[in-house]
């Protein structure tokens, strides 16, 4: 799964030796609540998260830690892996 907060979508992150293009044909797509992305990520097992909303309800969640968590441009950014 691919979450994206909806003010990045088709902006470029960049930031010393790192990029990252929150693309549209990627990361656009229904525009959720906060409420149904705490559901979505327990269902999803490959978790893709740009933006400090988006990253915030991850770290909320108890899903992943702020030592987990990459900026980019002062942007958070994180994956998650489910075991």
């Amino acid at each position: 799964m691919a979450v994206a907060d909806k003010e990045l979508i088709g902006k470029t992150l960049k930031d010393k030796n790192i990029e990252l293009e929150v693309r549209e044909k990627f990361y656009n797509g229904e525009e959720i609540s906060k409420e149904e992305l705490k559901t979505l990520l327990r269902e999803y097992g490959n978790i893709n998260l740009v933006g400090n909303k988006a990253v915030g309800v991850a770290i909320e969640e108890k899903l992943a830690s702020e030592k987990q968590v990459m900026k980019i441009d002062g942007i958070k950014h994180v994956q998650i892996m489910m075991v």
